[in-house]
């Protein structure tokens, strides 16, 4: 069984149908493009209610963080690293002195050594305050780089 439903359309657009209504078969157009936008939706739907519990989601969002912040730390000790392989020995020793990635990030000597790769991040508050996460998570995997490096090496100077 069919039933009748009233749809509305712009005028400009009615003027534009009654040109071409014959070439076309509005109810079937009306109905393809309404199964579709519904099926979409039920799709939608289903996957929200059956795919991916709320706990799931929450759990898929937490292992995306970790990796996300894993990132800036595993980049931050790829760069100190390979800094700390052709830095100068006395800059070696003064990256090595720092225990703050805060402390690293405000001073002139060392932030020359990675400025540019937190600069977009690095986000100090004129009152002093800390680093923004990635910031301090990338300044933390540079130390750590450069103390990798300087274990290796250590014993052999």
């Amino acid at each position: 069984m069919a039933r009748k439903i009233t749809l509305s359309i712009p005028d400009m657009l009615h003027e534009k149908l009654e040109d071409w209504r014959k070439s076309f078969n509005l109810s079937k157009m009306f109905q393809d493009a309404l199964s579709e936008a519904i099926q979409k939706k039920e799709e939608f739907q289903k996957r929200l209610q059956n795919d991916l519990s709320m706990s799931e989601t929450i759990e898929r969002l937490k292992l995306e963080k970790r990796l996300s912040e894993g990132n800036y730390a595993e980049n931050g000790r790829l760069d100190g690293f390979l800094w700390a392989k052709s830095a100068h020995y006395d800059d070696l020793m003064y990256a090595l002195s720092f225990d703050s990635a805060a402390d690293m990030a405000t001073d002139e000597r060392l932030s020359a050594c990675f400025g540019e790769t937190i600069a977009s991040d690095y986000l100090m508050e004129q009152s002093g305050e800390a680093l923004n996460k990635h910031t301090r998570l990338f300044l933390e995997g540079w130390r750590t780089g450069v103390n990798e490096f300087w274990k290796e090496i250590e014993e052999k100077l």
